[in-house]
Order: structure tokens, then C-alpha cells, then sequence
């Protein structure tokens, strides 16, 4: 297998040929191919040819196609037989609302549920997943930006393991809502509001505030709703 060349990444130059650092090959692969996915260098619908992959990183098919099973688990990548594979297609706007109806029932709820029973060490697992530590650590705005909806994904599930209903948890995570919804827009502002947003929800958490949490999270979702509808425009 062929090595490939790994920058740090605060540097990373996603696209260009350039794969992140990161404990093993195919991880260094799967996340530069999910940069490129929530940045919209590979547009959704569009198909993903193996072979321009390892020329583009300098790695063999093996890497590719490990990192291609595991975005296709994901819902970001559709394998068809004898085709290969492409690029999820965007969201419909049906769907977007659907999924923000949902959001907006069940995960106020989960909030409050989970502040209720908050500790302190749920709320520094919280904190370290709600990004705010590191919202401006890194150069590549893709990079950010794709690492961003995978923390903005963790830190919406911490909380539904913290209000112990498993089910609601399931649910929303088998939709993989977050990493749909980020690739609607590529903007800084929808990682600076959000962050903002997530501040709100730690203080109410700090408080343990069921209340104060349950509105904080409508707010927040209400809010993503808002900033990401222009892309249907």
C-alpha cells in the first residue's frame, strides 16, 4: 500500500491532493473525502470515480473503497451494482422540513431531560463535544466546516444519551439529519451561530435548567432552520 503524505492539519489543503494527519490511513482518507462531501467540492448526486481518488491522494483502492463502505453507512454515498458510486443526493425541501418538524418535537424535550439529570460529568463530555473550546483552530475553512457537523452531530446525541430515552436517540440518529442538513449550504456563518447557539444550551445545562434548556435548544433549531432554508431558494 502506498503512503500518503500527511500534513498537519491546521494546514491541510483538502482537494488538492493533500490528506490530513490522523491515526490510520483509511481515517486520514474517510475525512478528506468527507471535507469535500460537507463542502460541496463533490456535489451531491454527482458520481465518485475509485481511480480519480488515488491518483488525488496517492493511495491505493483499498483506503478509497473502505472510506467510500463507510460514508455510504453514513447516507453521504450510494453504491449502485455495476455503476459504482456517487455522491448522496441534496434533500428535498419536503424532506427538510420534515426533518426540522421532528427536531423540534423531540429535542426540546431531550434537552430538558437531560438537564434534569445533569452532573458535572456529563456536562464536561457536553462541553468538549459543543465545539466552543475550538471554534477557530485550524486554516482550511472546509476542514472546519466538515469537522464542525460531525461535532455539531455528536453534541445533539450526547445529549439524547443524557435524557435516557434510547428510542428518541435511535431515531434521530439513523437519519443522519446533521450531516444532510450541513451539506445544504458551505458558510462560516452556519458554524459561528450554531457555536453561539450551543453556549446557550451549555448554560442552561450548567444550570440544570430544564426549561431554560428546552427553550435554549427550540431556539437553536429554530434557528439552523432559518439560516439553511436559502438554499432553497
Amino acid at each position: 500500500m502506498q503512503t500518503a503524505n500527511l500534513p498537519d492539519p491546521s494546514d491541510a489543503t483538502i482537494g488538492a491532493g493533500r490528506i490530513q494527519r490522523a491515526n490510520s490511513l483509511v481515517e486520514d482518507v474517510y475525512e478528506a473525502i468527507f471535507a469535500q462531501l460537507m463542502a460541496l467540492k463533490i456535489p451531491p448526486g454527482s458520481r465518485i470515480t475509485v481511480d480519480s481518488l488515488v491518483k488525488e491522494f496517492n493511495v491505493s483502492h483499498t483506503p478509497i473503497r473502505e472510506a467510500l463502505g463507510r460514508l455510504e453507512g453514513e447516507g453521504l454515498v450510494l453504491k449502485t451494482h455495476l455503476i459504482g458510486y456517487r455522491a448522496a443526493p441534496q434533500i428535498t425541501r419536503r424532506r427538510f422540513d420534515e426533518l426540522y418538524e421532528m427536531r423540534l418535537l423531540l429535542e426540546p424535550h431531550g434537552a430538558a431531560k437531560a438537564a434534569a439529570m445533569m452532573d458535572e460529568a456529563k456536562l464536561n463530555v457536553l462541553l468538549e463535544a459543543a465545539g466552543v473550546m475550538s471554534r477557530r483552530e485550524g486554516k482550511d475553512d472546509r476542514v472546519r466546516y466538515s469537522n464542525f457537523a460531525r461535532q455539531d452531530a455528536i453534541f445533539h446525541d450526547k445529549i439524547l444519551e443524557f435524557s435516557q430515552n434510547e428510542l428518541i436517540r435511535e431515531t434521530l440518529s439513523h437519519q443522519h439529519t446533521h450531516f444532510h442538513i450541513f451539506r445544504l449550504m458551505f458558510h462560516a456563518r452556519v458554524t459561528e451561530e450554531a457555536l453561539d447557539e450551543h453556549e446557550a444550551i451549555l448554560a442552561a445545562f450548567g444550570s440544570a435548567d430544564p426549561d431554560a434548556a428546552a427553550k435554549a435548544m427550540r431556539i437553536h433549531i429554530e434557528h439552523s432552520r432559518d439560516r439553511l432554508l436559502p438554499a432553497f431558494d
